[in-house]
């Protein structure tokens, strides 16, 4: 596909609303998913949605319960450099991201979505955990906190069993944790700032995955 165009307008995609009403189909047909803590959920305004990582689906299982915002996610590159795939992923909101480089386009985008009152959706593990299991964050999820002042949603993705065709999984939403509370707003702030606060949004998404399924 051509390259990705970081200074297009942010606004609501056609097809993402034309594809919620196969929501259905992930949630009932293909897997079995409860969600918790929707009303969590803000009805306006921009910030970042941070979640545990464990499938390629991940993004339309999260976004398939929020049906009051539309999710703009950050991908990995090389998916967008698969023309359809890439088509599609464009088509719905999200970008690119080149792993393992600091990637000041992709970051500036992610931040002026949140700026501009909308919501970016970001796993800070930055890859999928092969066991399911929460792992330690990166700093990209305080980098762009930092940049666009922005609030913070943590939320998991649960499974105790095989991510595959009827696997039961539990998306559970918490609490909006506040710019302020990630301390990183200041001149003084340094790396180590940026690598406490993304590791206490993990602590965070971690301490709702371990309430693992509903009852």
């Amino acid at each position: 596909m051509k390259g990705f165009d970081y200074n297009r307008k942010i606004k609501p995609s056609k097809l993402y609303e034309r594809m919620r009403k196969y929501a259905p189909l992930l949630n009932e047909k293909m897997f079995k998913v409860d969600f918790v803590g929707l009303e969590n959920v803000p009805a306006e305004g921009g910030f970042i949605l941070a979640s545990n990582h464990i499938h390629a689906l991940d993004p339309a299982i999260i976004a398939s319960g929020i049906k009051n915002r539309q999710l703009h996610f950050m991908g990995k590159k090389e998916l967008f450099d698969k023309a359809i795939v890439g088509y599609l992923f464009k088509k719905v909101n999200g970008f690119p991201v080149a792993r393992g480089t600091v990637d000041t386009k992709s970051l500036d985008y992610a931040a002026r979505i949140v700026k501009e009152g909308h919501v970016l959706g970001i796993f800070p593990e930055g890859t999928r955990s092969k066991d399911f299991k929460p792992k330690n964050a990166k700093r990209g999820v305080s980098v762009i906190a930092r940049a666009a002042k922005a609030d913070v949603l943590p939320v998991s993705v649960y499974t105790d069993d095989d991510y595959e065709k009827g696997t039961k999984l539990t998306v559970r939403i918490g609490n909006l944790i506040p710019f302020e509370k990630l301390c990183i707003g200041g001149d003084d702030c340094t790396k180590e700032s940026l690598t406490n606060a993304a590791n206490y949004i993990m602590e965070e998404i971690v301490d709702l995955w371990e309430e693992g399924h509903c009852d």
